[in-house]
């Protein structure tokens, strides 16, 4: 996979945040230029499992759309592993020279181990967790970002010969990452796709019916 020059960049910080804060801190950095292949960079991958070449999960739900996110960074949220394990969890977005989102670090600290030293730790460990249930108002930046990335997710494909199937795969990825709970963001994709918004509203309808 061809890294982005300006990712390569911060390959030497997450180095160095791993090796500072030891073996349960992973970094993970994203392209987010290659939304379904996001993970290009990883530190540490035995905390969370995380490989190159993964998507990202939470950077919408949990990141963007956060009451906490101020000047692209969202810091100290909780994630779970699939095992089960607690995470401390921060991360920050990255642009280009031209202002851009094309990149995001991650760092996920594994607080499992910490739990003994609990008492003395609390002030660190605190972490502060929010459900995202329904379309969330955003502010300017988050609208900005999240129109970034629903271009990344559609910029390689030709929306004049995109067949009914593939665009129901399309939303598809969109609603698993979190587009469509940002206000507005129905209406974004249904611009970008060149469709009606009520035909966005029936295909989630559909991809929505499969997991009943």
């Amino acid at each position: 996979m061809k890294v982005n020059k300006e990712l390569k960049r911060y390959f030497p910080i997450a180095d160095l945040i791993a090796k500072t804060f030891g073996k349960n801190c992973e970094v993970v950095i994203h392209d987010l230029t290659h939304p379904k292949n996001s993970v290009v960079y990883v530190v540490n991958n035995h905390v969370t499992g995380k490989v190159v070449g993964q998507t990202f999960n939470i950077l919408i739900k949990q990141v963007l759309l956060s009451k906490n996110f101020d000047k692209d960074v969202t810091a100290n949220y909780k994630t779970i592993t699939e095992d089960g394990r607690e995470m401390k969890s921060s991360t920050a977005f990255i642009r280009s020279a031209k202002g851009e989102v094309v990149g995001a670090i991650c760092i996920n600290y594994d607080l499992e181990k910490m739990k003994d030293m609990k008492d003395f730790l609390d002030e660190f460990m605190q972490v502060k967790e929010e459900e995202i249930e329904e379309e969330v108002e955003p502010i300017s930046s988050v609208m900005d970002i999240a129109d970034d990335i629903i271009n990344k997710m559609i910029e390689d494909v030709n929306i004049n010969t995109l067949k009914r199937k593939e665009k129901i795969e399309l939303i598809e990825f969109m609603e698993k990452k979190g587009i469509f709970l940002i206000k507005g963001g129905v209406e974004k994709v249904a611009e970008k796709l060149n469709i009606s918004k009520v035909t966005v509203y029936s295909y989630l309808d559909e991809i929505r019916k499969k997991y009943d």
